[in-house]
């Protein structure tokens, strides 16, 4: 047999089998894709109520600092301004707004680069690095439980998604 006969006798099995192992990969694609989109809405919805508490916790740590520094320099002359301006200090400190809104950036510079052609991975792979960041930036500023469980939450699914990325060209 000829080479050429030999080729006639084996494309058609190598192509359908590349052709299977594409389509299988394909598929694999999609549902990392649904996959990474579901966990970077668990991360999404825990950044909302992340966001609802916020005000609420520095509002109430405003008031509380604001009553123990009052009590502690009760009996000296304090000027209250002055007081008001080292809590509102503070509390700018401890604002998490701004990692608030890069992580919501993120998220959705994530969703985006997930629906682009080509080689995506790496692109992803600084996204998450970014979110983590982000997070953990988030952690250890909060000053409240909750904000601190969906913080664990968020850097458990950021993980998950880590770990599925990977998986990604």
């Amino acid at each position: 047999m000829s080479d050429e006969e030999i080729w006639a006798e084996f494309e058609p099995v190598i192509s359908g089998c590349l052709e299977n192992y594409n389509n299988m990969r394909a598929v694999e694609g999609e549902r990392l894709k649904t996959d990474v989109l579901s966990k970077t809405q668990k991360v999404l919805a825990n950044v909302l109520e992340i966001e609802k508490i916020v005000p609420l916790n520095i509002e109430s740590y405003k008031e509380k600092l604001y009553l123990k520094v009052k009590d502690a320099v009760e009996a000296a002359e304090v000027d209250e301004n002055r007081i008001l301006s080292e809590v509102a200090l503070y509390i700018d400190k401890i604002g998490v707004d701004e990692e608030i809104v890069r992580l919501k950036s993120h998220i959705e510079t994530m969703r985006s680069v997930l629906c682009d052609d080509g080689s995506i991975g790496k692109k992803l792979d600084f996204i998450i690095q970014e979110m983590n960041r982000e997070t953990n930036t988030i952690g250890s500023k909060a000053n409240d439980l909750k904000i601190t469980n969906f913080v664990i939450e968020n850097k458990n699914e950021i993980e998950k998604i880590r770990e599925q990325i990977q998986n990604i060209e």
